[in-house]
């Protein structure tokens, strides 16, 4: 069993005995007044769509369809025990809710609530204020969204008594916390998002936080999809990734239809394999699980197999297929090359956002490697895809990279679009990486020849990951140092600054002076000058020099920037980053999708 299913058990085990019996009162109290939870009615809607509707329809039902197909009960659910809580006294209570919502909160008007005139905004977005007031006691409130799209509302409470202090008790989910309503405070409990404009009416009132991760916890509107490429009982969608050491390891992932229930890797040394009299290669038994995704109404249960090959040799090619543990081996032949352990010369290539267009990416990806054969491996800074929580966009994705990540081992980022539900889960099912750092594997490192590669989450607790990002660099000895991101610290656009990422990263960047930093998220090609103390610099050997680029179809403008070296806008591109021994140096260039250069810079030590 590997160390990852052994933490897995050992997880559930903590669960088990020292979780769960903290959270069987919460439990007791997820029926409410006689309903049943939220998470059963929204399952039990679910459920009898896929099976009652058919496919076609299904995935084209909209909001007022579904909202007709549902219950009487189902309905009032949906309207009341969402998120509930006792009051000791009358209040009025304020639902601050995003405004294209609107149609989706349909209990506010069941319910009778005002709509008031009062505006809040959070960040960029305008939120709107529904009103009623409401006796002491239990309060239950309805679903944030059914089509799991938008902003989380959040909740005041002001006493119609003023004199009696409020008390707010029972709170479930536990996980909506109180707080006190004013200008850059979060409304939320698990986003970095201010509030920028408040009314003076609800300014100091007493608030419920929203949870940016349930906002699809009642999806059942524009819920399934049809995947292009449905699973098989042959293994594919094959990805080389590295969850330990890149020199001595090799993790392989695959996928295979439900019937196949086993999985298994067959490799060997590639010299030995091209012998006239071959060996006997090595198995090595994959962990597999069951990808269970209800939104796929055509294909709705995958296999997910994971093997990883231990005790490999440096520098060393090896041959492998993939298949099921009880039929044999069931595909062609791939290869795979282990890092070296000594400083040797390499290449690898770096692309931004893919996202959109995965056929058109498809393209660029197959086309680099054609160009760039000899490649060590890919990085990609995030957005692989679109919809991060839709196994269709997964599916095309590796559909369009077949022969290349099962042949070079991908090292991806995540991006915002990863986290598309509020979550990243259906990423991590996709990906087995290294487990070393304080989010797991969301941010990792490794070295690779006289490289050291880091990869950061700049979507979520970013704090958590300086004191592991400085101990990364500080502890190495490496000549080169890249770090891999999602969101720029020096945006492509004005308008989509990071001043948080700055303020957190780039200091330590620039104690340690990184060489690179390979980002995404901006969608127009943007190089830096070599960046320190956020001033530009005069050579390479000063600063960090910052890149943004993007793989995909979805294209941004560009803003006239004061550290902007570089950049052009509508263009998709790939590249490469070659570390030349001689002379230590590196070459890195940009090229777009018809192979022509479109950008250069060498960096020599």
């Amino acid at each position: 069993m590997s160390l990852k299913s052994h933490t897995a058990l050992f997880k559930c085990f903590l669960v088990a005995v020292l979780i769960l019996p903290m959270l069987l009162p919460r439990l007791a109290n997820a029926h409410v007044d006689g309903l049943p939870s939220i998470h059963d009615v929204v399952s039990g809607i679910q459920h009898r769509l896929r099976d009652t509707i058919p496919s076609e329809e299904l995935i084209s039902m909209k909001f007022d369809d579904v909202l007709s197909f549902i219950t009487a009960e189902e309905r009032e659910a949906l309207s009341t025990v969402y998120l509930t809580f006792e009051v000791n006294t009358p209040v009025v209570l304020s639902v601050i809710s995003e405004v294209r919502l609107e149609s989706e909160m349909f209990w506010l008007r069941d319910r009778n609530f005002t709509k008031t005139d009062m505006e809040v905004r959070v960040d960029r977005r305008m939120f709107q204020v529904w009103q009623k007031t409401f006796e002491a006691g239990h309060i239950g409130l309805g679903a944030n969204s059914l089509s799991g799209a938008g902003e989380h509302y959040f909740v005041t409470l002001k006493p119609v008594d003023s004199g009696t202090p409020l008390e707010v008790t029972d709170i479930y989910p536990g996980q909506h916390t109180l707080d006190t309503l004013a200008i850059r405070v979060s409304p939320y409990t698990d986003q970095d998002t201010k509030v920028r404009d408040l009314p003076d009416e609800l300014d100091g009132l007493a608030l419920i936080k929203g949870i940016d991760t349930r906002t699809n916890d009642c999806q059942v509107v524009d819920l399934f999809r049809l995947t292009p490429y449905p699973a098989s009982d042959e293994p594919d969608h094959i990805v080389l990734t590295w969850s330990d050491d890149p020199k001595t390891t090799q993790t392989i992932q695959w996928r295979t239809s439900a019937a196949a229930t086993t999985g298994v890797v067959a490799y060997m040394k590639e010299s030995e394999f091209r012998n006239f009299n071959p060996g006997t290669p090595e198995y090595v038994d994959a962990v597999t699980v069951a990808m269970n995704t209800l939104r796929i109404a055509n294909d709705p249960v995958v296999h997910r197999h994971t093997a990883v090959l231990r005790d490999l040799e440096p520098h060393t090619s090896y041959v492998y297929a993939v298949g099921d543990a009880r039929d044999g081996i069931l595909t062609g032949t791939r290869t795979f090359t282990t890092a070296p352990d000594r400083i040797e010369p390499f290449s690898f290539i770096y692309m931004g956002d893919a996202q959109n267009g995965l056929e058109r990416w498809g393209s660029l990806v197959q086309k680099s490697l054609v160009a760039e054969p000899d490649v060590a491996f890919y990085i990609m800074a995030g957005d692989l895809v679109n919809r991060g929580a839709d196994r269709n966009d997964w599916d095309t994705y590796f559909e369009n990279a077949e022969g290349v990540f099962d042949r070079k081992q991908l090292v991806p980022a995540l991006g915002n679009h990863e986290y598309h539900g509020g979550n990243s889960k259906m990423y991590e099912e996709m990906f087995t990486l290294p487990e070393s750092s304080p989010v797991g594997e969301k941010a990792y490192s490794f070295e690779y020849s006289n490289a050291l590669f880091i990869v950061l989450d700049t979507n979520r607790n970013i704090d958590d990951q300086t004191e592991w990002l400085e101990e990364q660099l500080a502890n190495t000895t490496a000549t080169w140092k890249f770090l891999i991101y999602h969101h720029p610290a020096y945006s492509s656009s004005p308008s989509r600054d990071n001043p948080h990422i700055r303020k957190a990263w780039t200091g330590v960047f620039d104690k340690y002076h990184v060489d690179m930093a390979l980002q995404g998220h901006d969608h127009a090609y943007l190089r830096t000058y070599p960046m320190k103390g956020e001033k530009p610099m005069d050579t390479p050997a000063e600063g960090t020099v910052y890149i943004v680029s993007v793989s995909g179809t979805k294209y941004y403008d560009q803003g006239d920037l004061d550290y902007k070296a570089f950049g052009m806008t509508n263009v998709s591109t790939y590249q490469t980053l070659d570390i030349q021994i001689s002379g230590n140096r590196l070459v890195y260039r940009a090229y777009d999708l018809e192979g022509t250069l479109r950008d250069e810079i060498i960096i020599e030590k």
